[in-house]
């Protein structure tokens, strides 16, 4: 989960490294470093918190103006945030200095084995003990290439790492194993990074690398090796669409903020080439050759886990297909069985989430055909799926997911929308008036949002008292009050759950008391009156209450808030962006870091 970036170059490169960390900040922010070769030696930078302590300690040195780097914001995940255990770490000889993404599982076998041959260790990380082992390799082997390729093949797990040589200045070697790392091709200077934005900048063409891949690169060439037989590999470069701009604030006061704003683009975006406005029908040529599945499995963490299950309702409403929605984590240790015909559908806004991959090899292994969802372009997901839809959401910066959510909700309603086609389940006045739909909700979400975060705004002021918030949905409504309760907690940190309304005569009723607020989901569906009832039941026991509608019922509730109603489920894509500003100005009122909330990353690459 940690942010890294390497340049060799023509520029001035310790404050291109550190604007490159300011955009993966979102990745990893417990501390960071950098490190750059200087008359045959490595020097060293590192600091504890967030980014700005490096920057600070750098303020007062001389860099000597390096034309090659790597820097690294981590995200901890062996031994403490602190000076030590920030990367770069260093060979015992200051010959060497790596940085690392991603978990070496048998770091300690690896690290007793060099205790034994007299090497000290500073750190309690296992990137230490990757950068040790590859000092040991290169007293025996012929070049530093292989040298950290025998390394590497002996390291078990996921990493990415990026190596500079006291003895080779100029020069990088970068290598990944399900860890997201890739490389920017530029005139001149060359970059590795964990997300493109860390050098969209200074060049658009980026070659994806796939496990096993080494890159040894200087400021006017590459070449890729495959570890296991150092054989040169050809890669191809692509072009990113994405601009600088989208990866900065425009303005907002948080990139949460903004991403929220942008909905009505991305759904624009999602639907663009994929409707015929026409026949009022729907397009996905890039599933041509993709039989209908007998059955829908969609294997998600998070954010996307919880439209996976938002789709399971549209998509057997309106295709008829059975659906089951699995937490990739559990879906990849549960041995599950999989019916011949069965689709697997892959669900990750990076593409490179640890555990969806998993999930996606393990289908792959027992033969199972794989849709990828994803916004990344060349991400692991969309490699190793059979098919892949893009989201084409543009970057997502903020680590709590907005924009992503909407848009793989669109993209799914998409596919219910054309396998019912395909399957002659939908009926044709619902397809039509699910396009007519579609293509006016970026105007009305448009004007919306502003009205709504006046609103969300209002009610913070009320409830930002509450330790715990209960969050209250039936049918396509209930997942988004899961999304609803996840977002509060992760940025507001109050404790907030998600709960099917019915459920809760069946426990947690218990807990209903005047401090303890509920904000209910009450939809203009068929639903209604039993959401209404289970209502009643929270207001009986005193409890205070916020209901988010577009229905405008008769209810003796504390505050309501009302949304336009627009047809069918449709009505989800104003509801979302209601519930992620209610968490958006908490945060904000609590003086909450809206962008960076504490102990999360942005892409969970780690077990």
């Amino acid at each position: 989960m940690c942010g890294i970036i390497g340049y060799a170059g023509h520029r001035p490169a310790v404050p291109l490294i550190i604007e490159g960390l300011k955009s993966l900040e979102y990745r990893g922010y417990d501390s960071s470093g950098l490190a750059f070769t200087h008359q045959n030696k490595v020097e060293l930078y590192r600091a504890p918190g967030k980014l700005h302590c490096l920057e600070e300690k750098l303020g007062g040195q001389e860099t000597f103006m390096p034309t090659c780097a790597i820097g690294h914001t981590r995200w901890a995940t062996h031994g403490a945030p602190n000076e030590k255990n920030a990367h770069p770490h260093l060979d015992a000889a200051r010959d060497l200095a790596l940085v690392h993404n991603g978990i070496i599982e048998n770091y300690r076998e690896l690290k007793k084995e060099l205790q034994e041959k007299g090497y000290a260790f500073a750190s309690e990380t296992d990137t230490e003990v990757l950068v040790q082992l590859i000092a040991d390799k290169l007293k025996t082997a012929p070049s530093m290439t292989s040298a950290v390729a025998e390394a590497l093949r002996m390291a078990e797990g996921a990493y990415a790492v990026v190596l500079v040589s006291a003895k080779h200045p100029g020069r990088i070697w970068a290598c990944r194993n399900s860890s997201p790392l890739l490389l920017g091709a530029g005139v001149g200077e060359n970059f590795v990074a964990s997300d493109i934005p860390a050098f969209l900048r200074y060049t658009k063409e980026v070659a994806f690398l796939e496990d096993g891949e080494l890159v040894e690169m200087d400021a006017s060439s590459w070449r890729i090796y495959d570890i296991d037989d150092l054989r040169e590999k050809k890669k191809d470069t692509h072009h990113i669409e994405w601009d600088i701009q989208a990866a900065q604030k425009d303005g907002y006061r948080h990139f949460m903020l903004k991403e929220i704003f942008e909905q009505p683009k991305v759904i624009t975006d999602c639907l663009s080439g994929r409707l015929d406005r026409e026949s009022k029908t729907v397009c996905l040529p890039e599933l041509d050759g993709v039989p209908v599945p007998s059955r829908l499995n969609i294997v998600a963490c998070g954010t996307s886990y919880h439209a996976g299950m938002w789709a399971k309702y549209i998509m057997e409403r309106f295709a008829r297909i059975p659906v089951h929605v699995d937490i990739a984590s559990e879906f990849r240790y549960r041995e599950p069985v999989m019916e011949k015909d069965e689709i697997i559908m892959a669900i990750s806004q990076s593409g490179e989430t640890a555990d969806t991959l998993a999930g996606l090899r393990l289908a792959r292994e027992q033969n199972a055909r794989v849709i990828g969802l994803c916004n990344v372009v060349g991400s692991s997901v969309a490699r190793e799926s059979d098919a892949v839809l893009y989201t084409q959401a543009g970057p997502e910066i903020s680590v709590a997911s907005t924009k992503a959510m909407c848009s793989q909700m669109v993209i799914l309603y998409l596919l219910a929308l054309y396998w019912g086609q395909k399957l002659g389940t939908l009926p044709s006045d619902t397809l039509r008036e699910s396009v007519r739909t579609l293509e006016t909700l970026p105007d009305i979400l448009s004007s919306e949002l502003p009205r709504m975060q006046e609103k969300a705004a209002d009610l913070v002021r009320e409830y930002a008292w509450a330790e715990s918030f209960f969050f209250l949905g039936r049918g396509p409504a209930y997942p988004l009050a899961l999304e609803g309760a996840l977002k509060l907690k992760e940025i507001s940190y109050i404790h907030a759950e998600g709960y099917a309304s019915g459920e809760m005569k069946h426990g947690p009723i218990a807990l209903i008391e005047p401090d303890f607020p509920t904000l209910a989901l009450v939809m203009d569906d068929s639903l209604m009156p039993k959401v209404i009832s289970n209502l009643q039941e929270v207001r009986a026991r005193d409890g205070k209450m916020i209901v988010l509608t577009d229905a405008r019922p008769e209810l003796d509730v504390d505050d309501t808030w009302e949304i336009p109603k627009i047809w069918g489920p449709l009505s989800a894509f104003l509801a979302l962006p209601a519930l992620q500003l209610f968490a958006y100005e908490a945060a904000v009122y609590l003086g909450k870091d809206v962008d960076q909330p504490r102990n999360l990353a942005k892409s969970v690459t780690v077990e």
